[in-house]
């Protein structure tokens, strides 16, 4: 079986019932419109310039054109197509579109400057990329300087004069499958990377992994028919793409909401009848920051329906879930834990029954292994830190073109995930911290996201981060760089006398107060500190040492 046997029997079976929402929320809308109202009325109102919709009839046909359309232009089965567009209707059809015709599918990050995306289509040997309008600018920049990339073409209105009119295209194209015989062993995807260590990586997986994340994702949430998924984050991420994989399976509906602003999640809850919402921590963390701020009044949205809230794509503070648990006490909640390296979540799992081990990312999940093994890859004793490797179907064929990166993360069939982390006596997993972030003061090992946990606890303290600084006599000290909640005060002696709980050397050496920057996926962007901070101290460091 290949994935696109599961959008081809929906467009059988369930062919005129809704598979995708597109919601495009704006202020203007915002001042015309109580949504509670709007909940009330049928929600399926096309004539709303917000809200775009298609069934899984249209779906599947659109992929056919599309797939049609490469196979016209002389796309070679095998051939890179890269996607480079924000969360939108055309998205999943263009996707299912490449690899109905047998190519690869190249999902490119929305945040890549012109260089990035420049870099990322060579390393992956695109020569066909389809993008959007919010990309002009970018692709402008560099149009003429990708000899590899034939053919583009462009999805909105007034293509550029270097790419063609995708979906004008598309129309001349017949929406019957292509005769194009897909096995599950086919090169499916390549996905990047985060890049918080460096340039991205080019990650290739095959059906056969794609077909493993539906299985894991649908078994893990027990999506059904009548559940609806809203999709916040970025469909070119493993993470956003593969959580909707249960829906896919399932044949339920998915809505893809463009803003994460918090009253726009929940009008989206209420208006589209939501039950399953994944959240990163930021968003999270923000929505219950507006309830608690008296922003957000919940009596105002129909929220009876959610069923089930589940975060990923980074470390979760169980401070937050307890908070999220007061304000939803009605609400399953689960994590999942993965990489692309692992076709995305599922790879380690919490599951909604084991919500007292919350700070635990869970057990291995359906069909995959896990263990903690130290540094010459031997099992770890139960309760030390070592670090965490995963085997399972999901795991990825190779680093594009990158052999040696490749062996240095994949050894008999294990994923070695650079993620530092210890199993309890209960078999469940805890991460500790990236192996890379590990900050050694005085011959000691500091593990920032135990740190950063106990932060977030301070009511005042909205986000934190903690990096190593250079220090002559240390080596290293550890730095919180300290995000507070909008409206709140604080010192530093403040945060120094909080801190007083922890153990002496895991005390922050340093209090810096600024915004933390995440990434796309809400991962804390680390590097970007370190430019910022560490640059003038290592430079002080090596002149006393």
């Amino acid at each position: 079986m290949v994935i696109t046997d599961f959008l081809e029997r929906n467009a059988r079976l369930y062919g005129l019932e809704t598979a995708l929402v597109e919601l495009s929320p704006s202020e203007e809308r915002d001042q015309a419109v109580t949504w509670r109202e709007a909940s009330l009325i049928e929600s399926a109102q096309p004539d709303a310039p917000y809200r775009r919709a298609m069934s899984w009839k249209d779906f599947d046909r659109r992929a056919n054109r599309f797939a049609n359309l490469l196979l016209s232009r002389g796309v070679d089965r095998g051939a890179k197509v890269g996607i480079l567009m924000m969360n939108c209707l055309e998205w999943l059809p263009v996707y299912f579109g490449i690899l109905k015709a047998g190519c690869i599918a190249v999902p490119l990050n929305f945040r890549y400057s012109s260089e990035e995306i420049k870099y990322c289509l060579e390393l992956a040997d695109v020569e066909v990329l389809v993008f959007g309008p919010e990309f002009v600018g970018r692709m402008d920049a560099i149009a003429g300087s990708l000899p590899q990339v034939r053919m583009m073409f462009f999805v909105g209105r007034g293509a550029p004069a270097y790419a063609e009119d995708c979906i004008r295209l598309m129309n001349f194209c017949s929406s019957s499958a292509p005769p194009v015989a897909l096995e599950e062993t086919d090169h499916a995807a390549i996905y990047f990377s985060s890049g918080t260590t460096g340039f991205p990586k080019a990650i290739l997986h095959n059906h056969r992994a794609l077909v493993s994340s539906c299985e894991t994702e649908q078994r893990h949430h027990g999506q059904t028919r009548e559940d609806v998924f809203l999709c916040i984050p970025p469909l070119y991420h493993t993470g956003a793409k593969m959580h909707w994989f249960g829906s896919l399976l399932s044949g339920s509906r998915a809505v893809l909401l463009r803003g994460v602003k918090p009253e726009w999640i929940l009008r989206a809850v209420t208006e589209e009848k939501c039950t399953i919402v994944w959240l990163l921590v930021p968003w999270a963390q923000d929505l219950l920051d507006a309830i608690d701020g008296g922003k957000i009044d919940l009596s105002s949205y129909l929220l009876d329906q959610w069923r089930l809230m589940h975060i990923g794509a980074q470390p979760v503070p169980p401070s937050l879930i307890k908070r999220w648990r007061q304000v939803f006490p009605h609400h399953q909640y689960d994590t999942n834990y993965g990489l692309s390296e692992s076709i995305g979540p599922g790879c380690v799992h919490l599951g909604v029954e084991n919500i007292h081990k919350v700070g635990a990312i869970g057990k291995p999940g359906y069909h995959w292994e896990a263990r903690i093994v130290d540094e010459q890859w031997n099992e770890a004793p139960q309760g030390e830190i070592g670090e965490l490797a995963v085997r399972g179907p999901g795991v990825m064929l190779c680093y594009y073109k990158n052999q040696e990166a490749t062996d240095e993360i994949l050894r008999d069939g294990w994923l070695y995930t650079g993620d530092m982390a210890r199993m309890d006596e209960d078999g469940f997993i805890f991460l500790v911290d990236r192996k890379k972030d590990v900050v050694i003061s005085g011959g000691e090992n500091i593990y920032p996201v135990q740190i950063e946990d106990f932060l977030r606890k301070f009511d005042k303290i909205k986000d934190a981060a903690v990096i190593g600084l250079p220090e002559p006599r240390l080596g290293e000290i550890a730095a919180a760089i300290v995000e507070l909640k909008e409206g709140e005060a604080c010192t530093e002696e403040e945060i120094n006398s909080f801190c007083r709980e922890l153990p002496r050397y895991k005390r922050p050496r340093r209090v810096i107060f600024d915004k933390v920057p995440r990434n796309p996926t809400g991962k804390i962007e680390k590097p970007a500190l370190r430019e910022k901070y560490c640059r003038g101290r290592l430079v002080e460091a090596q002149i006393s040492g």
